[in-house]
Parts: structure tokens; C-alpha cells; sequence
């Protein structure tokens, strides 16, 4: 039968180690099952496989080209550490392993309390922690042509303020398809950035999506247009705008090419022609650009920062073309990013795979620059269904970071699905 261990220097329990920490960089739990070996941290990220009777050195990864084995086998890891393992730990370490309800082991230590499922419909969630005091959550959904919002004083108990931005008017630019708003406070003024379907659209085409940013003086709106155009019209259609103010005063917005229109060669693509499941692949790709102080444009051109793997072998390509190797669709998509900066590094958030289906999962790369290049992390995805090792939620995505007012927590909020809520996001 199977065996399995816990493995590094990592308690049970303990969060995920430091990035590149030479000592406990390893994932936490170890399975042997014939010539497999699987290495993975207990909250299913960071999978390994290798072939122990091919390469005792463990040498090259192969989770990305056996991923019914590894999900298999991160499956009964995982059970076995939350069932087996926790209780030989607990009753071995004191109960060391178990937090208490506030988070805390008896040493004193702070852990992760795992992820809190609110009941608001939002997609593309976005919380601003305003100066009020007060917290504001914006998302894609619930009103018509526009955006609402909901308020909080302590990130649990949620009262529905209405609709905050409507588009869709004479005088708006804005026509339809209202998405992954995100609020920020400058000066006591809150500016709003979201994408949505441009009225200007000579050519008819099906996916006439832009930037465009309204403004209110207080967090709970009405905002309002600055303009009556997008910020900018790269020529192609663009979402899920992001804005990273730096410490130079420079500020910076991300964003994402949509698929539409833009098939691109890869292996992925030569793969799914071959199987007969897509002639091409359409791919949308994350890009970055300076923008003006008063958020009225750019300067210079955007550049590109993130795109899905080119080749089969990068480690990245398993969990980022699910969407198509499942023959869900023919698209990859690389959106929804969201920059935060630590310790003079920058880390950028994005998600990958079809948006409404279960596939839908989050990564992070990072870079010295706020304009990359940015390498994706190995411990890829960090975010992504657990429907396939006896949970429930699936289509995890459009992450974004908030921080408690005492800045004493740094909260990650993104929306899925469960069985329960069924296509509701």
C-alpha cells in the first residue's frame, strides 16, 4: 500500500515558508505509492511528482504531464493528513497542530484560519478599506448596468448599500457588459476603475470592451464618468483594470487583452488541433503601463507581462490550459491581475482558465520592476478548486488584496462557486 509522511521543517499547520527559504522550501506532505512520489503543501498547492524507478534524484517534475496521477494522489495525501496525520500530531505535540478560534496555538503563534465564504453574489470582488473606518466591497453583478456595493465594519457582517454607479446613460460612454470594478482613495476623492462595452464600435464587434474610471466623493458613490471616453483605446479590446501606486508617486495600471480576436501558436494549440478538440487558440494576455496622475490617460506604450506557456514541459502549462486540454473551450485566458509590493519586490496576482468554469484557478509571479519582467511562482496555482479532494468550491478567481485597518492582516477576496450557489458566482 501507499505510504505517507510529513515532510520538511514545517509544523503542522504552519503557513507556507518564506519564498526561497533554503531550508523548509520543500512542500509539507510526502506519498510513495509503487515508483510515484508525490510532494505537496497540506492546502493542495505546490504539487510534485516523480518517478522514483526513472530518476532517484528527483530531478524532473512530472505533475504537469501526469495530472490525473497527481490529483489522484494530492487527493489521498491530503486526506491523510487531515484525518490520520492532524490526530497522531495533536495527540503527539500537545494538540500543537490545532488553533484555537482566534487563530492562536498555545505558543502564541498566529496561523491561517482558512478561507471565510461570505454570501454576497459578486464576481470580481474588491474591498477598500476607506479612511472612514469602514470597509467597501465592489464586484461585477448584482444591479443593472452599473455597479453596487456593500459595506462593513468588520469584514463579516454585510448591509447592501445600493447601486453606486450606473452606465448606460446619454451621456456615458458606457453600454453594457459592466465588470471587476476596483475603488481607490486619492486625496479624499474615490475614483472607480472598470471595463465595460464601449458605445463607439464602427466595426460591430462582438467584444467592444474598454477602461474607463468615475469618480465620487465618498466610498459609497454616486460615481461618476471623468469622461465621456475609456481611458485609453489600445485598439483591441481591454478588462479588469488594476491601479499600483508606487513609493516614487509613479502609478501604474494593469490590465487585460481579451481572447477575442487574438488566436496564438503554441504547443497547447498544436496539441488541441492534433486531438482533433480546436482548430486555434485565443489567448488574452496581461499588460502594464504608467498612467497620468489625474488617471485622464497613459504615458508611453503598454507593456506585456504575463501570457500563458508557450511550450507543453513549462510547469506552468498543466494548470493554465485546463480550459482547453478539457476541451472546454479554446481559450487561455491570463487576466484579473492584482499588484501588491513587499519588501521591494512586486507580486502580481492573476487568474487563469475559463471564467465560468470550474477550471478557473490563481497564480503570482514577481519582479524587481513594476514593468517585469515577472516570473510566475513554481508553487503554481495557489488558488484552485478543491471539488476533486472532497470539497465543494470550484471556479476560484479575480483575487484581490485587502488589508485590515490596523494593519495587522492582509486578506486575499475572490469568488467561486459551490454546490450550493451552482453557477452563481
Amino acid at each position: 500500500g501507499p505510504l505517507f509522511w510529513e515532510f520538511g521543517k514545517k509544523a503542522v499547520g504552519k503557513p507556507l515558508p518564506a519564498r526561497n527559504a533554503w531550508n523548509t522550501r520543500s512542500p509539507n506532505i510526502c506519498m510513495r505509492e509503487g515508483d510515484w512520489k508525490l510532494l505537496i503543501n497540506y492546502d493542495g498547492t505546490g504539487a510534485e511528482l516523480y518517478n522514483m524507478g526513472k530518476d532517484m534524484y528527483e530531478s524532473e517534475n512530472l505533475a504537469p504531464e501526469y495530472p490525473e496521477i497527481t490529483r489522484k494522489m494530492s487527493r489521498d495525501a491530503i486526506a491523510w493528513f487531515n484525518s490520520s496525520y492532524r490526530k497522531y500530531a495533536g495527540s503527539r505535540n500537545g494538540d500543537a497542530g490545532t488553533p484555537d478560534a482566534d487563530g492562536i496555538r498555545a505558543s502564541g503563534e498566529k496561523v491561517w484560519k482558512g478561507t471565510e465564504i461570505l454570501d454576497i453574489r459578486f464576481g470580481d470582488p474588491f474591498i477598500l478599506a476607506a479612511s472612514d473606518g469602514r470597509y467597501y466591497m465592489y464586484g461585477t453583478g448584482g444591479v443593472r448596468d452599473g455597479f453596487g456595493c456593500y459595506v462593513s465594519d468588520n469584514l463579516k457582517d454585510w448591509e447592501f448599500l445600493g447601486q453606486v454607479y450606473r452606465g448606460n446613460t446619454p451621456e456615458s460612454w458606457t453600454k453594457a457588459n459592466f465588470w471587476a470594478p476596483e475603488v481607490y482613495e486619492r486625496d479624499g476623492r474615490y475614483y472607480m476603475f472598470f471595463s465595460a462595452d464601449w458605445k463607439e464600435n464602427p466595426s460591430g464587434e462582438l467584444e467592444n470592451f474598454r477602461i474607463g474610471v468615475a469618480v465620487a466623493d465618498s466610498p459609497s458613490g454616486p460615481f461618476r464618468d471623468i469622461s465621456d471616453r475609456p481611458v485609453f483605446d489600445p485598439g483591441y479590446p481591454v478588462i479588469d483594470a488594476n491601479v499600483f501606486f508606487d513609493n516614487d508617486g509613479k502609478c501604474y495600471l494593469y490590465f487585460s487583452r481579451c481572447c477575442y480576436k487574438h488566436p496564438v501558436e503554441s504547443e497547447v494549440s498544436e496539441w488541441a488541433r492534433k486531438k482533433g478538440l480546436f482548430d486555434k487558440v485565443e489567448e488574452s494576455w496581461v499588460y502594464g503601463v504608467e498612467m497620468k496622475p489625474d488617471f485622464s490617460g497613459i504615458i508611453g506604450e503598454p507593456v506585456l507581462l504575463l501570457r500563458p506557456p508557450v511550450d507543453m514541459d513549462d510547469r506552468q502549462a498543466e494548470w493554465e490550459s485546463r480550459s482547453v486540454t478539457s476541451g472546454e473551450v479554446n481559450r487561455r485566458w491570463t487576466e484579473g491581475s492584482f499588484t501588491i509590493k513587499k519588501d521591494g519586490l512586486y507580486y502580481m496576482m492573476y487568474s487563469a482558465n475559463f471564467f465560468g468554469g470550474a477550471n478557473y484557478a490563481v497564480g503570482y509571479a514577481t519582479s524587481a520592476s513594476p514593468l517585469g519582467p515577472y516570473t510566475k511562482s513554481p508553487r503554481n496555482p495557489v488558488l484552485e478548486k478543491d471539488t476533486d479532494r472532497g470539497g465543494t468550491v470550484s471556479g476560484v478567481g479575480h483575487s484581490s488584496i485587502t488589508v485590515s485597518h490596523d494593519g495587522r492582516q492582509m486578506y486575499c477576496v475572490y469568488h467561486g462557486r459551490t454546490e450550493a450557489t451552482g453557477n452563481d458566482r
